[in-house]
């Protein structure tokens, strides 16, 4: 074998993601039944929902770690980082449980799964999975549903509606940051910005939200 580029075991998932905001680890999942909202989906039906698989690869050695070894049942969602620590999202489905675990970055507590905080949360306090997502920053527990309504479920619990074109962006103190896009009748995107406690609307500018692999925020105008 040629040994210009590095081999990487990454048994079978193909793409990798960069951990936004950490220039040293890259993720990839493979995804056995879809995203979480297909996998809950299968499992309402009475389907038997088989775990998919989170990796992590270290950058520039190229290790890979598996902090999380999901088990039947249980489904595994997009990861996130934040304030040195790699938080990762699993639904056990036949338990009824919602669970954000955090590890310490490094790539010796990462390979030895050694979690240092965990929460749990019950599967019943949201209607489904869908658009169920880790958030920052602070670090939330966030789902934007199908009806049109945002919520922050962990650690605060919030919810309002938003418009059927918005998308959550970003948090800064008590203000949210949303994506929002119109065709009247040309194409345009703006950011909405909405009060945490109750979504009103308190700015709007013309833009389109782009989050850089380091963590930086843009507004393309």
């Amino acid at each position: 074998m040629e040994h210009f580029f590095k081999q990487i075991n990454t048994q079978g998932i193909t793409c990798l993601e960069p951990l936004t905001g950490c220039n040293e680890w890259y993720w990839g999942m493979d995804y056995t039944h879809g995203d979480l909202h297909e996998a809950e989906e299968l499992f309402r039906d009475g389907h038997p929902v088989s775990q998919n698989k989170l990796l992590f690869v270290h950058d520039p050695d190229g290790r890979v770690a598996q902090p999380v070894a999901a088990q039947k049942g249980q489904y595994l969602g997009r990861p996130v980082y934040y304030d040195g620590r790699i938080i990762i999202l699993m639904v056990d489905f036949s338990a009824g449980q919602i669970s954000v675990i955090q590890f310490d970055s490094s790539l010796e507590h990462i390979q030895a799964r050694e979690a240092i905080e965990r929460t749990d949360v019950p599967l019943s306090t949201i209607k489904d999975c869908y658009n169920l997502m880790l958030k920052t920053a602070p670090l939330m527990l966030t789902r934007q549903g199908s009806e049109d309504t945002f919520q922050i479920i962990w650690p605060e619990q919030v919810s309002f509606a938003i418009g059927e074109r918005e998308s959550f962006w970003v948090r800064r103190g008590d203000k949210l940051y949303f994506s929002a896009w119109e065709e009247d009748p040309e194409y345009r995107e703006e950011i909405i910005v909405r009060k945490l406690e109750t979504g009103e609307v308190i700015d709007r500018f013309p833009g389109s939200s782009v989050t850089l692999p380091d963590g930086r925020l843009w507004v393309l105008t």
